[in-house]
């Protein structure tokens, strides 16, 4: 492989399908330094004194715990971590931020939907949009809490389509006047500002802030939701309210830049949550495997049970390993576009995450469904406990759900990840036709037969192989819409399975890296085996999904003697050498069981 990729620092968005990466410029959990870890700590105190004790009030929306508890953490400083000194934020790293996140997620399901929504959609349009005179009105409020930020941009009749809403703003004087309707808009019951989105004009979408005080802004009652039952979720309602021309925000006909730059990072932030929220689900499940007693035995000594833990485990390490690899990444553009470009706090922030787009679209349905996977574990490991709202099981089974839904479906999260990869390729900002061309010439040549030598050579081998079987597949499916045989707008199985590998291929790269670093500079918490065993059933199982995925996909566009062309690379480049997953599953559990709870 090393004849098409190059070894680099620091990758662009989507560059690791076609990049080799090095584990010495990959951040890993284990490297917070004494500063960072005093902040995790901060919000773990938070948790444990506001928040777990008043799990219950959350969720029946009591008195009016959620702004409170907004109102304590602006206290600490902690609604300000990711916004500019200037404004009276803390300027904290990509990393630090992402971390709080990862704690965040263990708290509560339904106030950190509270907490996200008014720290990232709600607060960031302002800052990567708004104008001096909007930034030093709004921001410094919103970060001390005195003010609750919401977001409005899902309608009745447009949700992943947001480009079709049909709440329209028309022009008086030094006024639009708003007219329509929003719905599942969180924090709507206590927010003082909304950022909406409207169509000026008839089609020209566009933000604007709008005050909650503005006469003819309306609410509709509480939603009665499947979860996050403890958070504020109404619908928005305008008839003809007057908001200052001087509030819309950004550019008029520009609003989709707003929605959709905002977006990539709540999705990356979604992802970190997810985490945050498995690690803390499996704990509860461990804990409960090592209590619940049957046939004379605590129930975390069978191997059912083993399974489950420490298949979670192995899904939240992956997960989490391609989380702050992809955090670093973000830090490092952020900081190379304000020393080498000159580029403002604001504009680094937009801009760097632009360029991930690609893996926060992957890592949203990447870390929800590995959230959804454990709680759902978790419920089957108390039994029928799980079904009793005497446990946390059910609350965290039903409040997991929605996170494959909003910040974009997690199918047009799929979609998207592979329209914006092939859309860089064909700017030129991804050369994926050359090594695309690399692997058909590869195929066209006798399979070499040596082995693999060094330390994870067969692990770096199969994640390079990977990258071939994608540029495979990938490059056969591009060739087949040129030729004008298939139109993959209308093909959205292909995308979806293309969409899967890229998403293994991340967690996989990241996982192999953070090992790599744990072994070479001897971090972790546990020996290395340990790890080691993680990485090996991370690989074992994603080569059988890279084959199936890969499989589906190139036998849904080509048949006869060019299928079993495929059929032949797709082979080749699956060949991890076979694990027993079941003994380095439970070398895995066995530690989480010892140590009862998450210890990874």
């Amino acid at each position: 492989m090393a004849a098409t990729l190059t070894a680099q620092h620091v990758l662009k968005g989507g560059e690791f399908l076609i990049a080799d990466a090095d584990y010495s410029s990959t951040f890993t959990p284990e490297e917070f330094n004494e500063e960072q870890l005093m902040v995790k700590q901060m919000v773990e105190d938070f948790i444990q004194q506001e928040i777990t004790p008043n799990l219950d009030k959350i969720e029946k929306q009591e008195d009016n715990i959620a702004p409170r508890l907004l109102e304590k953490m602006a206290e600490l400083g902690l609604l300000g971590t990711h916004m500019p000194e200037t404004y009276g934020g803390m300027e904290m790293d990509t990393n630090t931020n992402t971390l709080i996140c990862d704690v965040m997620g263990g708290s509560s399901g339904s106030f950190t939907v509270s907490y996200a929504a008014h720290t990232g959609i709600g607060m960031l349009p302002i800052l990567y949009f708004g104008n001096d005179q909007q930034k030093e009105k709004y921001l410094p409020r919103l970060i001390s809490g005195e003010l609750k930020a919401a977001y409005c941009l899902t309608e009745p009749g447009s949700g992943s389509d947001a480009m079709g809403a049909k709440t329209t703003a028309t022009l008086d004087g030094e006024h639009y006047i708003l007219n329509g309707q929003k719905m599942w808009i969180s924090n709507a019951g206590f927010a003082d500002v909304f950022i909406v989105f409207a169509q000026v004009d008839g089609d020209k979408f566009t933000g604007f802030i709008v005050p909650r005080q503005l006469e003819g802004l309306t609410l509709g009652a509480e939603e009665d939701k499947l979860g996050i039952k403890g958070s504020s979720t109404r619908q928005v309602f305008f008839e003809n309210v007057r908001v200052p021309a001087a509030n819309s925000l950004g550019q008029i006909g520009k609003g989709h830049l707003i929605a959709f730059n905002v977006l990539n990072v709540g999705r990356f932030k979604l992802h970190a949550l997810s985490m945050g929220g498995a690690k803390r689900a499996l704990e509860v499940g461990v804990r409960y495997a090592n209590e619940r007693t049957q046939f004379k035995q605590p129930i975390a000594n069978f191997g059912a049970i083993k399974y489950k833990i420490g298949e979670a485990a192995i899904r939240i390490f992956a997960g989490e390993s391609a989380l702050y690899r992809v955090s670093q990444q973000i830090q490092d553009m952020n900081k190379q576009l304000m020393a080498e470009e000159g580029k403002s706090f604001a504009e680094a922030k937009l801009l760097s995450a632009e360029e991930y787009a690609i893996e926060c679209a992957l890592l949203k349905f990447l870390g929800s469904e590995t959230l959804d996977y454990t709680v759902d574990e978790v419920v089957q490991i108390h039994g029928g406990m799980g079904y009793s709202e005497e446990t946390l099981a059910p609350r965290m089974y039903r409040d997991s759900r929605i996170n494959r839904i909003y910040e974009g479906t997690n199918e047009i999260n799929r979609l998207l990840s592979v329209d914006m990869l092939l859309r860089r390729a064909m700017k030129g900002a991804l050369d994926i036709v050359g090594p695309a061309w690399a692997v058909q010439k590869e195929l066209s040549g006798m399979p070499s037969m040596s082995r693999p030598e060094g330390e994870y050579g067969e692990e770096i081998k199969v994640v390079a192989d990977f990258k071939k079987l994608i540029l495979m597949v990938a490059g056969a499916a591009a060739k087949e819409q040129l030729d004008g045989k298939i139109n993959l707008k209308s093909e959205q199985e292909i995308l979806m399975n293309i969409a899967d590998m890229l998403g293994d291929l991340l967690q996989a790269e990241s996982t192999l890296l953070r090992v790599q670093k744990l072994r070479a500079e001897s971090l972790g918490k546990q020996d290395i085996a340990v790890y080691d065993a993680i990485l090996r059933t991370y690989l074992h199982d994603a080569t059988a999904r890279m084959m199936k995925n890969a499989t589906d996909a190139v036998a849904s566009f080509v048949e006869g003697d060019l299928l079993r062309t495929f059929t032949m690379g797709i082979k080749r480049f699956t060949k991890y050498p076979p694990q027993n997953v079941k003994i380095l599953r439970r070398k895995v559990a066995d530690v989480l069981i010892e140590a009862n709870g998450y210890a990874l």
